[in-house]
């Protein structure tokens, strides 16, 4: 894809906005195909970094390849004519749906399809030695054909490379992220329970940052008096997806299960009980 070029487009539409771009659904003059596209504005010199985010989302784009990742496909730079950079193209794959923050609510038979549909993305991320490391609802992305996105790869990490900061939702950030800068598969696994915690139960898990005492991160004794665990919020919760949520959320990072695939399997098997049970598939929605 290294050839691929954005070349002229036409705007169709907004489809939302980010840090300090905007991104636009746009038709594609060389194929007529519809994609979306990153319009990264750089104003000023501080505003450079924000190209560095892009270029850092795009590099990590274009080292994955699973139909449950959004595709990455050109990023292009447009100078002025002083041959400085004042914006930045990053142009995707389009995606005719709704993130499961806005999304109407799923019931469990199809919630766990989609779980285990991130699942076989982040166990491709994982074998690519890449960390998502923001996973939540607002970048799980599914189509009104039921096909499962993981967007927005502006945090990932490669495995090895240095970390300057830790950024990250508090409600999805796993303890040792918060307090030792830490981003591992463990981590993308308590994002993950944080996520589906939030889409079963429709209530935020707690942060294990302290809102009384100044952002201090929660010790084990703290946590383990705030956290409810999913049956307790909703009692309709299949046991084996309660266990499965509150072991991704446990506290000791040891504790959780070793890896995505675990998870997988996990709710593979969730996935053919609930099927039994009700024919409940990812087809077409009408919102």
């Amino acid at each position: 894809m290294s050839d691929f070029r954005i070349g002229k487009f036409q705007i169709i539409g907004p489809l939302g906005t980010g840090a300090h771009s905007t991104i636009l659904q746009v038709r594609r003059s060389e194929d007529s195909k519809t994609y979306a596209l990153k319009v990264v504005q750089l104003d000023t010199p501080e505003d450079m970094k924000f190209l560095a985010q892009a270029e850092h989302e795009f590099r990590i784009g274009q080292m994955l390849s699973h139909p449950n990742l959004i595709q990455f496909y050109a990023l292009e730079k447009v100078r002025d004519w002083l041959f400085r950079v004042k914006k930045a193209h990053l142009l995707s794959e389009y995606v005719n749906g709704k993130t499961l923050d806005t999304c109407p609510r799923l019931t469990i038979p199809r919630l766990t399809q989609v779980f285990k549909a991130v699942a076989d993305g982040m166990v491709h991320m994982h074998r690519r030695q890449v960390c998502h490391g923001d996973l939540k609802p607002n970048y799980i992305l599914l189509s009104r054909a039921g096909d499962v996105k993981i967007i927005d790869f502006g945090l990932a990490r490669i495995k090895g490379e240095t970390i300057e900061r830790i950024q990250g939702t508090p409600e999805y950030m796993a303890p040792e992220q918060v307090k030792h800068s830490l981003i591992n598969e463990r981590t993308d696994i308590y994002n993950f329970g944080g996520a589906m915690y939030r889409l079963v139960s429709w209530k935020l898990p707690p942060s294990v940052i302290s809102d009384e005492d100044g952002g201090i991160p929660l010790d084990a004794k703290m946590w383990a008096r705030v956290y409810k665990p999913v049956e307790a919020v909703n009692p309709r919760t299949p046991p084996a997806l309660a266990d499965l949520i509150n072991r991704c959320l446990l506290f000791d990072a040891n504790k959780r299960p070793e890896r995505m695939s675990e998870i997988q399997n996990t709710l593979d098997h969730l996935c053919d009980d609930l099927v039994k049970t009700a024919d409940d598939r990812l087809e077409a929605m009408e919102w």
